[in-house]
């Protein structure tokens, strides 16, 4: 049976790699098959030197190849394209300076309440992305494992995001990766990025497949869930990459 799928989504960290890390090389054959047979997406909270660092240098596609790869980071509030043989922006919903200075207060001020300000850190903890204001417990570059120790229940992240979004009523405040919170304005989520990505590529949800680590009621990744699109959850790289493998031989050839 052949695929119907025109756009295929992704969530990057723990789906198409480890958190924070390059793409592994499976992972990236696989992505450049499944360009030869439709369009990508990449979707994620990180900005757009870490889709870099994470995605593009590891990436060996051709310019045609690329001309169908659509990266939105920091959830789809910002939409690049290859054009030209360069990455153009598309559009980008910047947070007003106001914004961006009062978002990262009340993240310093509440992580400090809660008693979750680290003195071992790797990277920055908090990061000014113009359409996001990132908070990663540990910095931008912590180990894994690391990470994973901090708050295996996810108890330390919610506490902290109800705190901060007690404090910024008129933005949106939500749960990011393992260590992450992300706060972008008011009803940006990933599924404002795939709504956005619809309505530019006139694709529509039917023909679209997004796939995820956090789909789950919670995860970064449900609110796609609600669009109507097919999705297919994943646990790791390996898992997405077993996935793609296998879509990619249902295209017709």
């Amino acid at each position: 049976m052949s695929s119907h799928y025109r756009l295929v989504a992704f969530d990057l960290d723990d789906t198409l790699a480890p958190s924070k890390s390059p793409i592994p090389e499976r992972m990236a054959l696989a992505l450049v098959e499944l360009l030869d047979c439709a369009d990508v997406c990449i979707i994620s909270g990180g900005n757009v030197e870490q889709f870099e660092r994470q995605v593009l240098n590891h990436l060996k596609a051709g310019h045609q190849a690329l001309e169908h790869l659509h990266l939105m980071p920091t959830c789809g509030t910002r939409y690049l394209r290859f054009q030209d043989g360069v990455w153009t922006t598309i559009y980008a919903h910047d947070l007003s300076e106001d914004e961006r200075d009062s978002a990262i207060a009340s993240l310093r001020e509440r992580a400090e309440d809660l008693g979750f300000w680290e003195e071992e850190t790797w990277g920055d903890v908090i990061e000014d992305r113009g359409s996001q204001i990132t908070f990663s417990a540990l910095g931008q570059q912590a180990p894994i494992e690391a990470k994973r120790a901090w708050d295996p229940d996810g108890s330390k992240k919610e506490a902290l995001r109800d705190a901060v979004a007690a404090d910024l009523p008129e933005l949106e405040v939500r749960s990011g990766g393992s260590t992450s919170i992300d706060i972008t304005a008011t009803g940006v989520d990933k599924a404002f990025g795939i709504t956005r990505l619809a309505e530019y590529t006139g694709v529509a949800f039917d023909d679209m497949l997004f796939v995820g680590d956090r789909l789950d009621p919670g995860g970064n990744d449900y609110p796609v869930v609600a669009l109507g699109c097919k999705t297919v959850a994943v646990d790791d790289w390996e898992d997405t990459a077993r996935f793609v493998e296998k879509l990619v031989k249902t295209f017709p050839a």
